[in-house]
């Protein structure tokens, strides 16, 4: 009696195996999800997975450099100012706007030089608080080359300059300027190459405003 049954088993296990080879293999995850999420729910559902704490940006002064795999950034000044000759930005005096100019020491710690203006350039590291806009102008103090290129491990004094309402700042004022910094990204598939990219905030510059006035004589 026992013989029959045994063998009865055995082929039951046979057609259960040959009917589970003909199922999908995705199929079995799905059926497994959906059971551990009827299980999670029957016990209060899924708790929420708390999210990692936006690391706090770092708070300088003028005078103070920030450091990143790209570049050092040291805002040394915060000029307010009429008109400033080869600065490349043009206020609008009909308008009422005025030039407002940072003098910033930057370095180079990349291995290649990098750009200053457009895509990929490193005016993307520096923005006026509550003013997501480029600054409008980026020339070397030294000899006003436009928009220079940086040289590796070699420091350059630039001047940034943003064309801004008359009535935006004044003397005195205390500038907050974001400092951002940039990841390298390593081309792979549609594009070859490293490139520097997705700029996000890393620290806060506060700076006092000097009024200069007219003219980029009265600026020195």
């Amino acid at each position: 009696m026992t013989e029959p049954a045994a063998s009865e088993r055995a082929n039951r296990f046979a057609r259960l195996r040959a009917a589970t080879d003909r199922v999908p293999t995705k199929w079995f995850a799905g059926i497994g999800t959906a059971l551990f999420l009827a299980v999670t729910a029957a016990f209060g559902g899924l708790a929420p997975v708390a999210a990692d704490d936006e690391p706090a940006l770092a708070r300088l002064a003028a005078g103070d450099t920030h450091t990143s795999r790209q570049l050092a950034i040291t805002v040394q000044r915060a000029v307010l100012i009429d008109e400033l000759r080869g600065s490349g930005s043009f206020a609008d005096e009909e308008k009422g706007e005025r030039l407002l100019v940072l003098l910033i020491e930057m370095e180079n710690r990349w291995n290649v030089p990098l750009r200053t203006f457009g895509t990929e350039g490193v005016m993307d590291a520096v923005r006026l608080d509550g003013d997501d806009r480029a600054a409008t102008g980026i020339v070397r103090e030294d000899d006003q080359t436009f928009t220079p290129w940086l040289q590796p491990g070699v420091p350059a004094l630039l001047v940034f300059s943003w064309t801004v309402p008359g009535t935006a700042y004044a003397d005195g004022d205390e500038l907050k300027i974001v400092l951002r910094d940039s990841t390298l990204q390593v081309g792979q598939l549609l594009y070859t190459g490293d490139t520097w990219g997705e700029p996000s905030p890393a620290a806060i510059v506060t700076a006092r405003i000097e009024d200069v006035g007219a003219g980029a004589e009265e600026s020195q």
